[in-house]
């Protein structure tokens, strides 16, 4: 019974580092020069876009559940929010591919 709620765990946390990354840097490098990317409501709806399409996948997948979806949401959101800050302060160091 433990080694699925472990499993389970890595899985949660895998899709949190992945979708903040990946949000991370596509804001930075794909969305530098579109002002939408900048405003404030953007890590919302990005936050929203992704729950909507992790939510019928963690009802498909057996070890992943919603909060695994909301996990990943929060996530894609800080995400573009990083991203966002980075275009403004000017840092465009490249991050690590997960």
């Amino acid at each position: 019974m433990f080694i699925f709620s472990f499993i389970s765990f890595v899985i949660a946390l895998l899709a949190v580092v992945i979708g903040y990354s990946g949000a991370r840097r596509f804001v930075r490098d794909r969305l530098r020069y579109v002002d939408g990317a900048q405003k404030g409501t953007a890590p919302i709806v990005a936050g929203i876009v992704a729950f909507l399409i992790a939510l019928p996948l963690s009802w498909l997948l057996p070890l992943v559940g919603t909060g695994t979806a909301i996990a990943f949401a929060i996530s894609v959101a800080t995400g573009v929010a990083s991203g966002a800050r980075d275009i403004k302060s000017g840092n465009y160091t490249s991050l690590p591919r997960v």
